[in-house]
C-alpha cells in the first residue's frame, strides 16, 4: 500500500478547459489515454497533478479536482509552437511511431524542450514532500526525471511512457539522443507499455552511453534504474457498470434506431492522427463495398474521429484526406437516408461513448502502431452482454493481452478486409467465446492491479544508500 505522498508531473492538468455554472472544474476525458489511465486511481487519493492548463501566458490559479491539487505550470506562444507543436509532436511523435511520417528537426525546437522540462521539473521540486514519489508521465517530459534528481536528489522518481518507443535503428536518427537517454535514466524506475520497448531502451543505453544495461536493469551514476513492462489498464469495473445502466442500454437502442437498424454495425473511435490508421481502414471499407462483400442496407460504418494538434499542418492534411475518403465512399454508395459511413468529429460524453460500444457488433480497431490503446480495451469492457467482435491491429499495444480478438496487419489491405469480413460473420459461439476470454482478462488486469503494479515497483526500486537531503 502505497504511504509516500504523490506527485504526477503530465504535459496536460487532466480538467476541462469550461467551468462549470457553480464554479467548478471537471475532468477532461481527453482523446489519449493518459487521463483515462491515471483518473479511476487519482479521483479518492490525494495527490497533486503538475501540468499546463491549456492557454498561454501566465499560469491560472485552479482549485481541487475530487482532491487532487492542480499546479499549474505556464507555457508562452512560443513555447506551445516549439516545445507542443514542435518537438513533442513532429519530432519524437513521428520518430517513435515507426516514422509513418518523417520526423521534422530544429535547434530550436530543442531549445524550447529543454526550457519547458526544466520548467517542469522546478515546478515538481516546489510541491514535492521529502520523500515523496514523482511519477513523471510521458514523450514531452523525458528530461524532467534527470533534472528532477538534480534538484531533488531526496526523491524516489518514476517515469512511464505511454506511446511506443522506438528500435535503435530509429532512435539513434535524433541529433540529441544521449541527453534524452540521459532525462529518463534520471528515474529509479522506466515504464513501457510493452516487453520490447524495455528492450530497446536497454539496447540504447548500452549503445550510446555505454552503460551496463539488461532488460530489467541499467546502472548509471552509482545507481540501478530499473525498467519493464507495465501494460496500462482501465477502470473495468466502473465501464461494466457504465454500460450496465438502463439509460445507456436505452440510448444504444436508440442509436441502433437512428442509424436504420441495420444488421450489423461497424465502430471506429480514434483520435485524428496519422498513426491510427484511418484512412486504410476507410479504402477496406470501400472495397468491401465495391466487391459487394457488405452492403451499405446491411451494414454501415460509424467512424468518430476527434481533431486533435490543428494546427499541425500533418494533422490538417490528414483530415482533408480523411473527409474527401469519406465524401467519395458515401457518394459512391450512400443513398438517400442512408450514408455508408457516419462520420463525427465531436468529442462524446462517457455515457453516450459507452452507448456506441454497445451498439458495434464490430469493433475495429487498427492503428498503424500504438503505445496501448485503452479504446479496444473500454469495448470489451463495455460487452456486458457476452457479444461483440473486436478487430484489433497486431501493432496496438493492446493486442498482446487481447488475443482473442480478430488480429490484423493494417498495412496489408487485403489482410485488413479478410480479418473486418471475419469479424462480421463469425458464428456467435465463436465471439461469445472470445469475448468471454478477453473480458476474464480485462477484470484481473485493470487499472487498480495496473498501479498497484507500477508504484510498488517504483517503491521498491532505486538506492537509498548516498541520497542527499531535500532541498526545497
Amino acid at each position: 500500500m502505497r504511504q509516500s505522498p504523490l506527485v504526477v508531473v503530465a504535459n496536460r492538468l487532466p480538467i476541462d478547459d469550461s467551468v462549470a455554472p457553480d464554479g467548478a472544474f471537471e475532468w477532461r476525458r481527453s482523446p489519449g489515454g493518459l487521463v483515462s489511465a491515471l483518473h479511476p486511481l487519482l479521483r479518492h487519493t490525494p495527490a497533486t497533478w503538475v501540468g499546463w492548463a491549456g492557454g498561454t501566458g501566465p499560469a491560472p490559479d485552479l482549485p481541487d479536482v475530487d482532491g487532487v491539487r492542480m499546479h499549474t505550470v505556464p507555457l508562452s506562444a512560443e513555447d506551445f509552437r516549439d516545445h507542443y507543436e514542435g518537438f513533442a509532436n513532429a519530432t519524437l511523435w513521428p520518430l517513435y511511431h515507426d516514422a509513418v511520417e518523417q520526423p521534422e528537426y530544429h535547434r530550436r525546437w530543442w531549445e524550447a524542450y529543454q526550457r519547458v522540462n526544466q520548467r517542469f521539473a522546478e515546478a515538481a521540486a516546489r510541491v514535492a514532500e521529502p520523500g515523496g514519489l514523482v511519477w513523471v508521465q510521458d514523450y514531452h517530459l523525458q528530461l524532467v526525471p534527470g533534472l528532477l534528481r538534480e534538484l531533488r536528489p531526496d526523491l524516489r522518481i518514476g517515469f512511464f511512457l505511454h506511446v511506443p518507443f522506438p528500435p535503435p535503428e530509429l532512435f539513434m536518427q535524433l541529433p540529441r539522443r544521449a541527453e534524452l537517454l540521459h532525462g529518463m535514466l534520471g528515474a529509479d524506475l522506466v515504464g513501457f507499455q510493452r516487453a520490447q520497448a524495455a528492450h530497446n531502451f536497454a539496447q540504447l543505453a548500452a549503445k550510446v552511453l555505454g552503460l551496463p544495461a539488461t532488460d530489467r536493469r541499467i546502472g548509471v551514476d552509482g545507481r540501478v534504474v530499473r525498467i519493464g513492462a507495465f501494460p496500462v489498464a482501465i477502470d473495468t469495473a466502473e465501464m461494466s457498470a457504465l454500460a450496465a445502466r438502463p439509460e445507456v442500454a436505452e440510448r444504444a437502442r436508440r442509436l441502433r434506431q437512428d442509424l436504420g437498424r441495420p444488421e450489423q454495425v461497424i465502430l471506429s473511435v480514434d483520435r485524428m492522427d496519422y498513426t491510427k490508421g484511418i484512412e486504410q481502414r476507410l479504402k477496406a471499407y470501400r472495397e468491401l463495398l465495391a466487391n459487394g462483400d457488405i452492403k451499405v442496407r446491411d451494414t454501415v460504418l460509424v467512424q468518430v474521429a476527434v481533431p486533435s494538434r490543428d494546427r499541425v499542418a500533418q494533422y490538417q492534411i490528414l483530415r482533408d484526406r480523411v473527409e474527401h475518403q469519406v465524401g467519395r465512399i458515401n457518394g459512391e454508395f450512400g443513398r438517400v437516408g442512408e450514408p455508408a459511413i457516419h462520420y463525427l468529429t465531436q468529442p462524446f460524453d462517457r455515457a453516450e461513448l459507452v452507448a456506441l460500444y454497445r451498439v458495434a457488433d464490430v469493433m475495429a480497431v487498427t492503428p498503424l502502431r500504438d503505445g496501448m490503446n485503452l479504446v479496444a480495451k473500454e469495448y470489451v469492457a463495455a460487452r456486458v452482454d457476452g457479444t461483440g467482435a473486436l478487430l484489433l491491429s497486431e501493432f496496438a499495444g493492446a493486442a498482446s493481452e487481447l488475443e482473442q480478438a480478430y488480429l490484423v496487419n493494417p498495412h496489408d489491405l487485403d489482410g485488413l478486409k479478410q480479418g473486418l469480413l471475419a469479424a462480421l460473420r463469425a458464428g456467435p459461439e465463436d465471439v461469445a467465446a472470445r469475448m468471454r476470454s478477453m473480458r476474464e482478462h480485462l477484470a484481473h488486469n485493470d487499472i487498480h492491479a495496473w498501479a498497484a503494479s507500477y508504484l510498488s515497483a517504483l517503491e521498491e526500486s532505486g538506492t537509498l544508500v548516498g541520497r542527499r537531503p531535500a532541498t526545497r
